[in-house]
């Protein structure tokens, strides 16, 4: 393929707005989220590019005023799931027989949406449905949305460009990437929109069909999503929303023989079980499934002794709270150095206490709600054992109250034990957990910090000791896919550090590169001879000398 022929401009990442006061974006946002609360919508499921309703209405209410009705949706079940396949097989052929550009263009388009008329209403849904503050809404559902769609189409013009070299006179070599046979299962999560856009479209845009069933707390920005699609050209049946409880969805999509693969972002837990389902059930489909996920993450903040106590405790205090410590890679365990600890104590004692914890509609406030009651309940339980704990000190925080949203203070706890329970296990909210060390154990705690925990998302080291750097860098680089100096673990951006983890937090096939693009398409490789010969005899057959 000539080179010239691949003309995608390369992609430049989304300006974020700051939406300071008097500004154009804040004006509209607030606009957007006023509209959206003087409604109640009810929400579809899109099947074959039809809108397809149940009698079935499930409530949406926004997790910091739980008394406010925002929509209803329709739950499906099986049928419904069985339609959803059927739509995707149906559109598979034209779909994956449409010139890469084509499907490009439409993908290009759906960017230019969300930046443009569709910025302030998805940032709106975001954090009315998931409880988000105006920047953080900004950075998820407009910005890395926006980057994702415009840097897989560039990824994806990559990929065709690979092409093997001419490998002699009268032969040419090419290499075709195929679409994968079958249909593609993305099963979405609750705290990021714009996970929930990337999982069915980078597939998609590959030339694959699927079945996108989103968490049923991200629905309401799920739905703007499909209209941006639909906006953009997408045709029917390629993307297919439902709503259907995970098992039901699970019993009939991991039994289907054209199951060919799974774009998963959720927990460990629910995803080692599909992985043990689909290799129970491996000689039911036509094809090996590909296994995609990024699951948990228990993520750490380690502090050298030769740390900025001011670099440290901004770290601590942004990577651990912001959206209520509900990223995967969110700070939610972190090593300090004795002689650091007091300044460190100190600066997020200040800081916390000058947090505004409320519903996202006040631009002023910092932490919102958690997402649901039932985290809600989890993270209180966890906080009432520290606080009765003799063993565990309250640094912040640990007060909660649900009478009008699910809201938990921002809370810091120190513990004595490196193994205490909120040091191993994932919380996913805003509970930091923090143990101190002698400065000469700097060593040993490496050990401990690669060790603690089965998850392997995201980490940092804080120091202005290059060495200390080093050595950190290369004992824990097991320890985290993604990983950061001198910043918090949080933040990554789509085109600069690919997003993905290991052990337990995933296959890490790097969301936001072309890795990941790379395991929705399968090669054929193609060998064409010019000439090809006529008769079975080489010429060392032959007799003479």
């Amino acid at each position: 393929m000539l080179k010239g022929f691949f003309n995608v401009p390369p992609p430049q990442n989304e300006p974020v707005l700051n939406y300071g006061p008097r500004s154009v974006e804040r004006a509209a946002l607030k606009a957007a989220l006023d509209e959206a609360r003087s409604k109640q919508i009810d929400i579809p499921m899109y099947i074959g590019g039809k809108e397809v309703r149940t009698s079935k209405k499930l409530e949406i209410r926004p997790p910091h005023d739980h008394k406010h009705l925002l929509a209803t949706f329709s739950e499906g079940d099986a049928t419904h799931v069985t339609k959803a396949i059927e739509a995707a097989l149906a559109a598979k052929a034209d779909w994956e027989d449409l010139a890469w550009e084509q499907r490009a263009a439409i993908f290009l388009k759906a960017a230019d949406l969300i930046a443009g008329p569709y910025r302030a209403e998805i940032n709106a849904a975001t954090m009315l449905g998931q409880s988000k503050n105006a920047y953080q809404a900004e950075i998820d559902a407009a910005c890395e949305l926006i980057d994702f769609l415009r840097f897989n189409v560039s990824y994806m013009t990559e990929i065709y460009q690979q092409q093997p070299p001419i490998s002699g006179k009268g032969v040419w070599n090419r290499l075709e990437q195929r679409p994968l046979e079958g249909f593609i299962f993305a099963l979405t999560p609750f705290n990021f929109t714009a996970i929930a856009g990337n999982l069915p479209s980078s597939a998609a845009m590959m030339g694959n069909v699927v079945v996108w069933k989103p968490a049923y707390p991200q629905i309401y920005a799920a739905n703007v999503i499909m209209k941006v699609f639909k906006a953009a050209g997408l045709p029917d049946g390629v993307i297919n929303l439902i709503y259907v409880d995970g098992p039901v969805a699970g019993e009939v999509i991991f039994n289907h023989p054209d199951f060919a693969g799974i774009h998963f972002t959720g927990s460990t837990k629910v995803f080692q079980n599909i992985w043990q389902t689909i290799g129970t059930n491996i000689h039911k489909y036509k094809t090996y499934p590909r296994i995609v996920g990024e699951t948990g993450g228990k993520d750490f903040v380690l502090a050298h002794p030769s740390a900025d106590a001011d670099v440290v405790s901004t770290a601590l205090v942004r990577g651990a709270f912001e959206y209520q410590g509900q990223k995967c890679s969110a700070a939610s365990r972190a090593y300090i150095p004795k002689s650091l600890w007091p300044a460190v104590k100190e600066n997020v004692q200040r800081d916390v206490a000058s947090f505004k914890v409320g519903p996202v509609e006040d631009f002023e406030n910092f932490v919102n709600a958690v997402i649901t009651e039932v985290s809600f309940d989890k993270l209180a339980k966890y906080i009432d054992a520290a606080k009765n704990d003799k063993s565990v000190e309250v640094v912040t925080g640990g007060n909660y109250d649900k009478s009008k949203g699910w809201f938990i203070d921002p809370t810091i706890i120190r513990v004595d034990d490196p193994y205490y329970v909120t040091m191993c296990e994932e919380l996913f909210g805003p509970v930091l957990t923090v143990y101190v060390y002698e400065d000469k154990d700097f060593d040993k705690v490496i050990d401990i910090v690669d060790n603690t925990s089965i998850y392997a998302l995201t980490g940092s080291i804080i120091s202005q000791d290059r060495y200390a750097i080093a050595e950190a860098t290369h004992r824990l680089r097991n320890a985290a896919g993604n990983f950061y100096i001198n910043d918090k673990p949080t933040g990554a951006v789509v085109g600069q550090q690919p997003f993905g983890g290991a052990r337990g937090s995933g296959t890490n096939d790097k969301a936001g590169s072309m890795i990941n693009l790379l395991r929705w398409v399968s090669p054929r490789t193609i060998k064409e001879t010019f000439d090809p010969p006529r008769d079975y005899r080489y010429p060392f057959l032959s007799k003479e000398i």
